[in-house]
């Protein structure tokens, strides 16, 4: 396989990836359509971040340890389960208390704070408690790499380009969402939108507990 097909091939791939709605996609529109926007670009660096991590990981085969040892991919399952499930119930649970309907929680930086870094901590930690990533990588990522290239480089090369996806998408994300942001300044609109999100992240956290 020529190094150019290769990329285009892993870029249609992780382009359909990018596309289908998920949590990272949710935890984007959620927080830009708060008008959080600092924030939201941290959450979008976060988890391009985790991706440059895993890509990274599995160039060098560290990864693979994730398929090789049921235990460390079970540690890491329930961690991001559980992680998800209280970012989730934190979300709605803050929807009943007066005044907070446009909170986004965070465990180190202040509740309602535009912070990018704060959204960087977050979409790392979101990216990265997730073995399903992992083991996406580790499943496809080889497959991409050509005979005889250097594997480092080139798993490289190939993850640059899942981000560069990812960044565009979010881009489109952020832009459709500010237009939103309007209609969510009451607090009543928040607080749905807060609901429906949590409701949907703790759904993503126990169907990620439950999975196997």
């Amino acid at each position: 396989m020529a190094i150019s097909t290769a990329v285009w091939s892993f870029a249609l791939v992780v382009g359909l990836l990018t596309l289908t709605p998920g949590l990272d996609t949710a935890l984007i529109l959620r927080t830009s359509m708060l008008g959080h926007a600092h924030r939201a670009w941290g959450v979008v660096l976060g988890v391009q971040g985790g991706i440059l991590l895993w890509g990274v990981f599995t160039s060098l085969g560290v990864t693979a340890l994730l398929t090789a040892s049921h235990l460390a991919y079970e540690c890491l399952r329930w961690a991001g389960a559980a992680y998800l499930v209280w970012l989730g119930l934190r979300m709605i649970r803050d929807t009943f208390r007066g005044g907070h309907g446009s909170r986004v929680p965070d465990a180190a930086a202040p509740e309602g704070v535009d912070s990018l870094l704060g959204g960087v901590r977050q979409g790392a930690l979101t990216n990265l408690l997730n073995p399903k990533v992992g083991a996406f990588y580790v499943a496809v990522l080889p497959q991409f790499i050509p005979a005889g290239t250097h594997q480092l480089a080139m798993g490289l090369l190939l993850t640059l380009v899942h981000i560069v996806l990812g960044l565009l998408w979010s881009l489109v994300l952020i832009g459709c969402a500010r237009l939103l942001h309007q209609w969510l300044r009451t607090q009543r609109a928040q607080r749905l939108l807060d609901r429906v999100t949590g409701t949907v992240i703790t759904a993503l956290g126990l169907r990620l507990a439950v999975s196997h």
